[in-house]
């Protein structure tokens, strides 16, 4: 019963069971005490027969427990008789005859029905429990009897909901009924009738269908749902629709090779080449290559179409119908096509591009020439005048100097020394950025490298500075290149700290790390979050107007320090927080090749 719970149906199940028994035992003293009357009366009733009233209920209701009422009904039966009839002989083999034939008839109707129970057990099992829908219905006016749980869950109906239907008002539409009427007049076993059923919220759900005739009367019928296959097949059309429309209109070209022979090319490709659909048809891939990379062409392909499933990115040139050289950039991905492996090219026209990038180098390597040959042009007569200077500073009284245009000329002096600085930069940065430097490694202690840029600076003098590096750490690189890298970090920490300035250098590695880390920590006034991305660019400041005249600084020695340890295999990363501070971390190979 639905809704009842378990413990409710056990206690009815034992209930029935009880009065079964209670009526059975009645029933047996019934015929007992009526054979007992008429053989003390000798009186020729059916004793006989009724003892098989209970016999038979009791086996009905209790198979196995039926013999042995049948046996009990026996005894008590072959007794009474004993009792009246004895000595007759005749009487008594009658009466043990008969008591025989009671527990034989018993045991026989015991195995028929318990095979008979057996049967509908298993067939009710698989009909609640198969994961096929089935429904029984009446082959006249199409009633459904009958229907398992899985049915009435694929269409949200319960299963008496259902069995008050008739299964041609579960179809969806007219014309779904229309067929279902004309493969039911055929009255033939059907399968694999693919049709729409209709949910309880009216909505069409895809069911294959077979069935059968039990008899003449009644139809049995199995359904799979097929509704996310059919929605997966009407998914895949719309797909294959929207993406020939993306192949067709992409103005990126694509093409999809099969064993070398272009099997298919869109519009845009077409047009790339300046060949019509037509001219691709049955030609081989390196046909419209470049001579430059025709000689590796076929095996590339090859390389393609025997990729893993991934994806892969490389540079290829074509020749046009016009006989022009168009560079590209190719994006491959191996398929399947029409069950074949095959490779989906993906064809980005870089020919602009890489006209750019030449133009650019060019650019660069002219901007490079001019800015080493300014720097020349100024260094060479700034020399004397720093020289000359010198002399006059040197020997002021000599030059008959007052103190007042010695201190004027001392102004100068450092002007003078910091614009040499600063051409002396812009040299650096031109020679890294040609990538022409080469670079002497040699093992030096690090911990004197630091020590050497802090006592030849004074910059202990210009704030609490401390070292924590190991003593006994030799690092393998360009000496004099990473003492101009340790000078400017060291430099810039000092200069941009607030009293009282405080500078923490520490280093960190263990025996897997690669790469040795030098931290250099200072307490100054940090870096803004929005200049943080471009620090490391040439003249680039923070706040460049107000750290140039307060700091003296032109933005080019974070830049030549990050290419220094480009040059290295390393580099330079940094955390700062406005108002906190800063730390700048070099980060070392331990291996760098020479």
């Amino acid at each position: 019963m639905a809704g009842t719970s378990p413990q409710h149906q056990r206690f009815t199940f034992e209930r029935v069971n009880l009065l079964r028994g209670g009526a059975i035992t009645l029933l047996v003293a019934l015929c007992i005490l009526t054979t007992v009357l008429a053989f003390a009366l000798n009186i020729d009733i059916l004793t006989t027969q009724l003892f098989f009233i209970p016999i038979i209920y009791a086996v009905y209701a209790f198979p196995r427990r039926g013999i042995i009422v049948s046996a009990i009904c026996a005894g008590a039966y072959e007794i009474t008789g004993y009792v009246f009839w004895y000595p007759d002989p005749v009487g008594l083999t009658a009466i043990t005859v008969q008591a025989v034939l009671f527990v034989g008839i018993a045991g026989i109707l015991a195995f028929l029905i318990e095979r008979a129970r057996k049967e509908e057990t298993q067939y009710r099992a698989v009909f609640e429990h198969s994961q096929l829908g089935i429904v029984i219905f009446d082959h006249r006016n199409e009633a459904i009897r009958r229907c398992n749980r899985k049915f009435a869950d694929m269409l949200g109906f319960t299963e008496q909901e259902l069995r008050a239907m008739k299964f041609s008002e579960i179809i969806f539409s007219p014309v779904d009924v229309e067929q279902f009427q004309v493969r039911m007049n055929l009255n033939t076993d059907i399968e694999d009738f693919e049709t729409r059923l209709k949910t309880k919220d009216d909505a069409s759900c895809w069911v294959n269908l077979s069935w059968s005739l039990l008899d003449t009367d009644t139809i049995s019928c199995t359904a799979v749902s097929i509704n996310a296959r059919k929605l997966a097949e009407k998914a895949s059309t719309d797909n294959l629709i929207k993406y020939q429309q993306l192949t067709e209109n992409s103005p990126v070209g694509i093409l999809i090779v099969q064993d070398g022979i272009i099997r298919y090319a869109n519009p845009a490709f077409s047009r790339f080449l300046g060949v019509p659909a037509s001219g691709f048809s049955g030609k081989h891939f390196c046909t419209f290559a470049d001579e430059h990379d025709r000689a590796s062409c076929r095996d590339r392909v090859k390389e393609w179409e025997e990729q893993d499933g991934v994806s892969a990115t490389c540079d290829f040139g074509f020749r046009t119908a016009s006989g022009e050289l168009r560079k590209t950039e190719l994006t491959t991905t191996p398929i399947r096509h029409f069950g074949k492996p095959a490779v989906l090219i993906n064809v980005i026209n870089t020919t602009e591009k890489q006209q750019l990038e030449d133009k650019i180098a060019i650019d660069n390597e002219r901007r490079r020439g001019i800015m080493m040959t300014i720097a020349h042009e100024l260094r060479t007569p700034l020399q004397p005048i720093i020289g000359y200077l010198n002399l006059l500073l040197d020997d002021s009284k000599g030059a008959g100097l007052t103190e007042e245009t010695r201190k004027l000329l001392g102004r100068c002096l450092a002007s003078a020394d910091r614009e040499r600085q600063i051409i002396n930069r812009m040299l650096d940065l031109s020679v890294l950025e040609s990538g022409n430097l080469q670079i002497t490694c040699t093992s030096f202690s690090m911990v004197e490298i630091i020590q050497t840029v802090i006592d030849t600076n004074g910059y202990a003098a210009q704030a609490d500075i401390s070292v924590s590096v190991p003593t006994d750490l030799n690092v393998m690189a360009d000496m004099n290149r990473i003492f101009v890298v340790v000078d400017s970090l060291i430099s810039n920490a000092v200069r941009y700290s607030s009293p009282p300035r405080t500078v923490v250098i520490g280093y960190h590695s263990d025996e897997i790390d690669p790469f040795h880390h030098i931290t250099i920590r200072d307490n100054g006034i940090g870096i803004p979050p929005q200049a943080q991305g471009s620090i490391f660019e040439p003249f680039q400041l923070a706040d460049a107007t107000n750290l140039s005249r307060k700091f003296g600084r032109i933005g080019l020695s974070l830049a030549v320090s990050k290419k220094i340890m480009e040059i290295h295999g390393g580099d330079i990363t940094f955390k700062s927080t406005p108002g906190a501070g800063s730390i700048f971390t070099l980060h070392l190979p331990k291996n760098v090749l020479k």
